[in-house]
């Protein structure tokens, strides 16, 4: 195959990194075995680092941006897969050290692929991308824990991707959802995936108490710093916190250890970059089970690749709601 193909690369510079289009075969694509066309990427805040920062957050250049993707294997020397086959890869460190889905064609270790759910197009895939597969495995993990039918969880950055389709799983497995966002007029649209009430966001900002009032069964946090502290700190006996996300920031200033010894609360780490392969299963087969495309079509937007620069500089200011598609064509 010599046709040329447009994608997003970022390469290393004076300021530091940048992204930017370049033409380019599948000869400059990685040495790996299944040669996938791809239909649709996200965008995720992933993707905004580090395609919007100056800052070095590509640890291989130059790459492919692109945390995941999804389309079809064109040819395979992996006996797994075959042409046709319909696929989605999330994590890995794609946009990391691995080349991404920013791009018209991608080849990929075979292990890296989960099959597309029959429930699911393509556009569907993505519009669950990494954000909303990482959703899943938070909930799996709380009902791992032993969460309880019709328990009271608290989703932080609600507007947001992960945000957005926890509500929706949330939701669907009967549980009542407490949505943490700083923009009200979220409301309406978070109301509509299953959120019952709302706390503001900065009602868990900033410092507060090592032990609060109990307020929630249970929690999954995209956000981490001094937000996270709080949410552990008013979450109920027996109770769990997912942690899947480092939005506000990484550290967590003030934490201290008596929400897990005076009230048995768990703090549930959540990786979706190297999970393996049966917790993807699982968490796919739940998104095809809990999760309507109508439902999808509510709280995702289609872009084109070229609008991929400002579009990540849009997630890191909070300024996107929901999931972003992005059309690998256009």
């Amino acid at each position: 195959m010599s046709e040329t193909f447009r994608a997003l690369v970022v390469e290393d510079s004076e300021s530091g990194q940048t992204a930017n289009f370049r033409d380019l075969t599948t000869a400059d694509l990685p040495d790996h075995a299944v040669l996938v066309e791809v239909e649709y990427s996200s965008l995720n805040y992933k993707d905004g680092l580090v395609v919007a920062s100056p800052q070095k957050m590509a640890r291989t250049t130059p790459l492919i941006a692109g945390a995941d993707l999804a389309g079809t294997v064109v040819e395979s020397s992996d006996p797994a897969w075959s042409a046709g086959d319909r696929v989605v890869v999330n994590g890995w460190g794609m946009s990391e050290t691995q080349s991404g889905g920013y791009t018209r064609y991608q080849r990929v270790k075979p292990e890296w692929l989960v099959r597309i759910p029959d429930a699911f197009s393509t556009r569907d895939a993505m519009a669950i991308g990494t954000a909303g597969y990482t959703s899943a495995l938070c909930l799996d993990k709380l009902d791992n824990w032993g969460l309880a039918a019709g328990s009271e969880v608290l989703v932080t950055g609600a507007a947001g991707g992960v945000g957005s389709i926890a509500i929706a799983l949330a939701a669907a497995a009967g549980h009542t959802v407490v949505a943490a966002t700083g923009r009200p007029e979220t409301h309406d649209y978070l109301t509509a995936l299953g959120a019952s009430s709302f706390i503001a966001r900065a009602e868990l900002q900033g410092e507060g108490r090592p032990l609060g009032k109990e307020r929630w069964d249970a929690a999954v946090d995209s956000v981490g710093g001094s937000t996270l502290v709080n949410v552990l700190a008013q979450t109920r006996y027996g109770g769990a916190v997912t942690a899947c996300g480092l939005v506000e920031a990484p550290a967590m200033p003030g934490a201290t250890v008596l929400p897990h010894i005076l009230r048995g609360v768990g703090l549930l780490g959540v990786d979706s970059v190297n999970a393996p392969q049966a917790l993807r299963e699982a968490a796919w087969q739940r998104l095809a089970r809990d999760l309507p495309s109508a439902t999808l079509d509510s709280l995702s937007v289609v872009e084109p690749l070229s609008d991929v620069p400002r579009l990540a500089a849009e997630i890191l200011d909070g300024k996107v709601r929901g999931r972003v598609v992005i059309d690998v064509t256009a």
